[in-house]
């Protein structure tokens, strides 16, 4: 294995861990020799992904939470360093966009769940585990952000806002941790993962074609990559950026 991409005995935390684009992650970074850390509001789902990491011989910790709930991030921070002492990667990858009729349907309830899973949650997790990432010598934190974050995208008016948000907050964390924490943010386009399984898929795919330079959406496991390699040293000199992989959205 690649010396640049060894995680062997390295701790990550990935938010949103239980599918998608999370659970790829997971699993990249524990084929490479990572414990992970595997979180989101579903515990049982959690488990499962546990489960076939430690079929790897990695070690696993499956933790129900729901990161837009300030009072259950603490906890997921205190078991993580229970179980492993130290966390060298941070994920932040949960999220969610809610469909709506019209925008006048926007319910406060709504604009602050989407706010709190995909903005506040992750400012919590990072000032919590970059400080104790610092302490410890260092780290890698990656926020999964969203084109929705860049160009305007019709019905998720919250979820665009709060994404660019957290593309903020990746590079004033990037600061305020550094130089020995990097923080870093990745921003996705679509990707067929679940979540699409409820799209127009014929609109989508025309869609695609007219606007994605590689003209379809992405397989989950793409963004593999790009999480290994701003987790790993061989990104030692990124750090406050963001990352598109969109397969070229317009």
């Amino acid at each position: 294995m690649d010396k640049l991409l060894d995680f062997s005995g390295r701790t990550a935390i990935v938010t949103g861990g239980s599918r998608g684009l999370g659970k790829e992650m997971a699993l990249g970074l524990a084929e490479r020799g990572a414990n992970v850390v595997i979180t989101s509001r579903k515990a049982d789902a959690c488990a499962d992904v546990a489960a076939q990491i430690e079929g790897m011989g990695r070690e696993a910790l499956a933790y129900g939470c729901h990161v837009g709930h300030w009072d259950e991030i603490d906890g997921l921070v205190d078991a993580a360093y229970g179980r492993f002492g130290r966390v060298d990667i941070l994920i932040n990858n949960a999220g969610m966009s809610p469909l709506y009729p019209k925008l006048t349907d926007v319910t406060e309830d709504l604009f602050d769940k989407v706010v709190g899973v995909n903005l506040k949650g992750p400012f919590r997790l990072m000032a919590l585990v970059g400080e104790r990432m610092q302490a410890d010598g260092g780290g890698s934190i990656i926020n999964i952000s969203s084109t929705a974050s860049l160009n305007p995208s019709p019905t998720s008016e919250p979820y665009g806002a709060a994404k660019s948000g957290l593309n903020a907050l990746t590079r004033s964390f990037a600061f305020a941790y550094g130089p020995t924490v990097r923080v870093n943010c990745i921003v996705a386009g679509p990707y067929l993962t679940d979540i699409s399984k409820a799209w127009d898929m014929e609109a989508f795919e025309k869609n695609a074609e007219a606007n994605l330079a590689l003209g379809r959406g992405g397989q989950p496991e793409e963004i593999v990559g790009a999480a290994l390699y701003l987790a790993s040293p061989t990104s030692s000199f990124t750090t406050g950026t963001t990352i598109r992989v969109d397969g070229g959205t317009a």
